[in-house]
């Protein structure tokens, strides 16, 4: 049942003279528009217009019908102008949620320059050891590393993402560097518990060579940057994110361990719900983090 359809009806009606006035003017005969009629006072349980052949007029009820029934059908109209421009120009609530370390060091900031060039929109941020559901926590984009097209999520990539050996001088002065991955079962190295993957197996790839490490150490944390801090301090050897660990390399206050070899790469993915229909604000901001991070999808090295 269209209540909205009834109350357009009605609405015209009442442009009219006679039901034969209106039924031209609809474009069909006048018994469909007396039927249409009989069957609305029928469902409401009231008479809306008295009728004769040569005129009509608007009861209580119906002059009532007819007052809210306009401004109904304003709103309705001014809603779906709304919704249609929401597709044309970013505007309204945006949500997005990110892990905590690449979400407070690269999304944060990227957040921060969009909201300058589109001040209609906000953004809430919010950041979480593990990915969130989008449609039950009501979030328009997720951005997560190392998690592609089989998440169920429609998923645009944003960045590459290497996985970098590291440790700090420091520790390398104390203890050799290894020389192959079997020898980092002699070295202290940290770990990260993360998600539900097995944290004591490092799966090192070099070409297309790849070797599975099972290593140790007496620190671990679920933390990455807790455990960048321990490398930098000299507790051992991290196997980290290059977007994590690339200002630390840059700095000298970790070098690469055994840089022939890396970990698994984790590429850096923007998830989301829709395919079609996307509203504006979320097009634009896929697209402004598609170009921010158009050199890191080239080239991890630019981190």
């Amino acid at each position: 049942m269209d209540h909205a359809a009834d109350l357009a009806f009605f609405v015209t009606l009442t442009r009219h003279p006679t039901l034969a006035a209106a039924a031209q003017d609809l474009g069909v005969t006048a018994p469909a528009v007396s039927r249409r009629l009989a069957a609305l006072e029928g469902r409401l349980g009231v008479r809306l217009l008295n009728r004769t052949t040569r005129r009509q007029s608007l009861t209580a009820e119906g002059e009532r019908y007819l007052e809210e029934g306009r401004r109904i059908l304003g709103d309705i109209e001014q809603l779906e102008r709304e919704l249609t421009a929401s597709r044309q120009a970013p505007r309204g609530l945006l949500r997005v949620n990110a892990g905590i370390g690449f979400g407070r060091r690269h999304v944060g900031p990227a957040i921060g320059d969009f909201a300058r060039l589109h001040p209609e929109v906000e953004v809430i941020l919010q950041l979480t050891d593990k990915p969130l559901d989008l449609a039950a926590a009501g979030v328009d984009i997720g951005i997560r590393i190392g998690m592609g097209a089989d998440t169920g999520h429609l998923t645009r990539k944003i960045a590459s993402n290497h996985r970098y050996l590291c440790a700090s001088p420091a520790y390398l002065a104390r203890h050799p560097a290894p020389a192959t991955p079997r020898d980092l079962a002699d070295h202290q190295c940290i770990v990260i518990r993360e998600y539900f993957g097995a944290y004591n197996i490092w799966q090192l790839v070099s070409g297309n060579a790849q070797q599975a490490v099972k290593i140790h150490g007496r620190l671990a944390t679920n933390h990455g940057e807790v455990a960048v801090d321990w490398a930098i301090a000299g507790h051992g050897i991290i196997l980290r994110s290059q977007w994590d660990v690339a200002h630390c390399l840059r700095s000298g206050d970790l070098v690469r361990v055994l840089p022939d070899w890396s970990g698994i790469d984790t590429d850096i993915h923007a998830m989301y719900l829709q395919r079609h229909h996307l509203s504006a604000k979320v097009r634009v901001f896929l697209d402004f983090l598609s170009e921010r991070f158009a050199e890191h999808r080239r080239s991890a090295s630019r981190w």
